[in-house]
């Protein structure tokens, strides 16, 4: 089955600044905005939001 654009890969960046990123894919038929996600971010040591970086 080819992969398609409908599910692409996106790279969620940490809004703390530690530049620690997580690797996701996304349904662009439901999330068609840029994404945030709070996530744990070990260099920070605690829960953060991630940011969608294109």
């Amino acid at each position: 089955m080819a992969r398609n654009e409908l599910r692409p890969v996106v790279r969620l960046r940490s809004t703390a600044g530690t530049g620690f990123t997580y690797v996701t894919r996304k349904n662009r038929r439901n999330d068609p905005d840029r994404m945030t996600v709070r996530k744990y971010d070990p260099v920070a040591g605690r829960h953060v939001d991630f940011r969608e970086e294109r």
